[in-house]
């Protein structure tokens, strides 16, 4: 069986070889050295894994101003968001070109960057373009601004990896996802992504697609993520519970994806079915309003955008908003629900964050009785 091909038709793999990567982490103590952001180390593990590909490194400033301006990499392939090495302009000084430079984080020696260019943006031009916006509100834009004044681009190296303490059993590089579905017999595969719990709206998404598919992954964001949003294992302790007592084993597959979160909308809707696709998916979940924050995006922005590639290689399934009717007694849709907006269950997630704060429940029409119970317990330690 056959999955997706990668993007760009080859798996990208950084990873330096256990017996090099000794000799080459003695080689980079005497390089000089950037801290990575949180941001900056997600991406380098997934450029390394191939999560990323085609890149194989930090974007050079051709592929960076043509992802601004024509949401593609200068090869002319589909690619919507800037995966950038940021610094200050004191630091930028400090190196040329061809120059080799360690990456950490914390103590850690994490790869080695050979730098092939250094280049300033605009940081309002950068964000206009990525967000639609320069509303320092938002939370991309508000990342944007807090930048150094200079990129560097270049191909990495990974030494090791990143020190992941959780979901350890859920990490599956793209390479080890591809072996699962193919080891499964899985041929159509649909993905899902999520930085929130699974509510019955988007369970209901998930098992209508599933009804067409060999297999369903369940891809939660599990890197840096805003504030307000619910945190990783509080989300992933939801999905266990959900998919332990509602969802087929043999047929669901929840695996994590330490990205970062851009909150970018429709361009980070196509970046997010770019990578799934590098995972092995052939299908993408779009429902409402996916990646946006607050108002910035109309709600099915991110599933028009995808009106404007026709060559990304995974297939895009496009879900309305969906709800609980109590006229039909079930999950359902403005496609197929015949009844008034009075006779739908529809939370909106302000609505139930002050339902948890105050103690109560949400209703079983909006959330499994189990997921609910995860959220309050956690409220209440929040406290």
């Amino acid at each position: 069986m056959a999955v997706s091909t990668p993007h760009g038709g080859t798996l990208v793999n950084r990873l330096v070889d256990a017996k090099e990567s000794v000799s080459l982490i003695e080689k980079a103590k005497g390089l000089k050295s950037i801290m990575l952001s949180p941001r900056e180390v997600s991406d380098l593990e997934l450029i390394a894994d191939g999560a990323f590909s085609p890149l194989t490194g930090f974007m050079n400033q051709n592929d960076y101003q043509s992802v601004l301006t024509n949401m593609r990499l200068a090869n002319g392939l589909p690619w919507t968001l800037p995966v950038t090495l940021s610094v200050t302009a004191s630091t930028a000084a400090s190196f040329k070109s061809s120059e080799e430079v360690a990456l950490k984080s914390g103590e850690d020696i994490l790869a080695i960057l050979k730098i092939d260019d250094i280049y300033p943006f605009d940081k309002e031009k950068e964000a206009g373009h990525v967000y639609g916006t320069n509303d320092i509100s938002h939370p991309g834009v508000a990342y944007t601004h807090k930048l150094g004044d200079f990129y560097l681009g270049g191909k990495i190296d990974l030494l090791m990896r990143p020190h992941h303490v959780a979901f350890l059993e859920y990490q599956k590089t793209p390479f080890e996802m591809r072996k699962l579905f193919e080891e499964r017999g899985w041929s159509k595969v649909v993905a899902f992504q999520t930085r929130n719990p699974i509510h019955r709206a988007h369970e209901y998404i998930q098992k209508c697609a599933l009804e067409m598919m060999d297999g369903l992954l369940i891809h939660p964001i599990v890197g840096e993520t805003k504030g307000d949003d619910v945190p990783a294992h509080v989300r992933m302790e939801c999905y266990e519970v959900l998919l332990n007592n509602y969802y087929p084993n043999d047929r669901t597959v929840l695996s994590v994806f330490p990205a970062a979160m851009r909150y970018a909308g429709p361009r980070e809707a196509i970046f997010h079915a770019i990578c799934r696709k590098n995972y092995g998916a052939t299908h993408f979940i779009v429902g409402r309003d996916h990646a946006g924050v607050g108002s910035f995006y109309g709600p099915f922005d991110a599933q028009k955008i995808f009106q404007k590639f026709d060559n990304l290689g995974i297939e895009p399934i496009f879900f309305n908003n969906a709800f609980y009717c109590k006229k039909c007694l079930t999950m359902a849709s403005e496609k197929i629900c015949p009844h008034d907006a009075s006779d739908r269950v529809s939370l909106s997630g302000t609505r139930v964050r002050e339902m948890l704060i105050a103690g109560e429940c949400p209703p079983p029409e909006f959330t499994r009785p189990e997921v609910a119970q995860i959220l309050m317990t956690a409220m209440r330690q929040k406290k």
